[in-house]
């Protein structure tokens, strides 16, 4: 007599057994894969990557293109303007030449100096965020793991760190700190002193809360099976931080670095606007932000171009950072 078990057992074997059609097996995927399937899902965290990629891409050949003369950001062209040096024609003198038009007062096109301005604007914001997420994750293993007093120190300099005005203290240090860029590390005066400058303060002041993110996975990643057995094996504090921690925190780090990048950018063009960031001719997408200001209400095709792409590159990488953290953390908002 056959048993309830027995048939069960032979209808698995049936359905699931070496002689079962491929489309029936069920294949296993690791975490990776199911993340990026997630990703793929979400058509808003696929558009916004498509645009970021743009965005690099367009940094990437911009310089290339200038030296090709395809770009030209710095040749004027008087003879565009009319007596009161604003664009001849409508929509900011726009033309197949120039369509974008041309700047009100020097007549240089628009479109070169917005596109190579990306590419100044990507420089300093992504060295900035390499910046601070290297502080951030070196400060949040180190405080995590060792816990104790050096816990409590490094807990204490975020706070101090949080505790500063950075505006004021950008604007308040800024010709002290150019003058020991240029004169104590050699950097040449003008915009590389001023870049420097801006990426070592943005890093600087950034760091905080990538640290505060990885010290709390670094809480959870030190009580487990792994790291209790590398600490039995004699494993240095080098090796248990950036050899058996460090790779299991992938996750959080590439989320906060999608989510740093686009305040980054924000704050570059702030900065401009203050005068501490590159002063033109140099462009970026600051300064060039900064003087279509004055033509807003003469000039609202100058003003809008650097306007909106600021802000599409911002709500991009936004977007991009909620959708890589839902595809690495399904339930994280459920």
């Amino acid at each position: 007599m056959t048993t309830g078990t027995e048939l069960e057992s032979h209808f698995i074997a049936t359905d699931l057994g070496p002689e079962a059609p491929e489309d029936r097996k069920v294949a296993s995927k690791s975490p990776t894969q199911l993340a990026l399937a997630r990703f793929r899902k979400d058509k808003l965290s696929m558009v916004s990557f498509v645009i970021v990629v743009f965005y690099f891409l367009a940094a990437l050949a911009a310089p290339f293109l200038v030296q090709a003369g395809v770009l030209n950001p710095f040749t004027t062209h008087d003879e565009l303007l009319d007596a009161n040096t604003l664009p001849l024609g409508g929509f900011g003198g726009i033309s197949w030449d120039h369509p974008l038009g041309v700047e009100p007062g020097v007549g240089r096109d628009v479109l070169s100096r917005v596109w190579y301005g990306i590419t100044f604007s990507l420089a300093i914001s992504l060295s900035a965020t390499l910046l601070a997420v290297i502080i951030g994750v070196v400060a949040g293993i180190v405080s995590g793991a060792s816990g104790g007093w050096i816990d409590a120190i490094i807990g204490r300099i975020i706070d101090l760190t949080l505790a500063f005005p950075q505006t004021l203290m950008l604007l308040a240090l800024s010709s002290v700190a150019l003058a020991f860029i240029t004169e104590v590390l050699g950097v040449p005066a003008g915009d590389p002193a001023r870049a420097l400058y801006v990426i070592v303060v943005l890093g600087l002041f950034g760091w905080t809360g990538v640290a505060r993110i990885v010290r709390g996975q670094v809480l959870s990643l030190r009580e487990r099976e792994f790291v209790h057995a590398a600490q039995l094996l004699g494993a240095s504090k080098m090796r248990l931080y950036f050899r058996e921690i460090l790779p299991n925190l992938w996750a959080p780090i590439l989320v906060t670095f999608t989510l740093i990048m686009p305040a980054f950018v924000s704050a570059e063009a702030a900065l401009a606007y203050l005068g501490v960031s590159i002063h033109p001719p140099t462009p970026t997408l600051g300064n060039i932000l900064r003087d279509s200001l004055s033509y807003a209400q003469n000039d609202f095709v100058y003003f809008f171009s650097p306007a909106f792409l600021i802000a599409v590159i911002v709500v991009s990488f936004n977007l991009l950072g909620d959708g890589v953290r839902d595809a690495l953390d399904p339930k994280g908002h459920q």
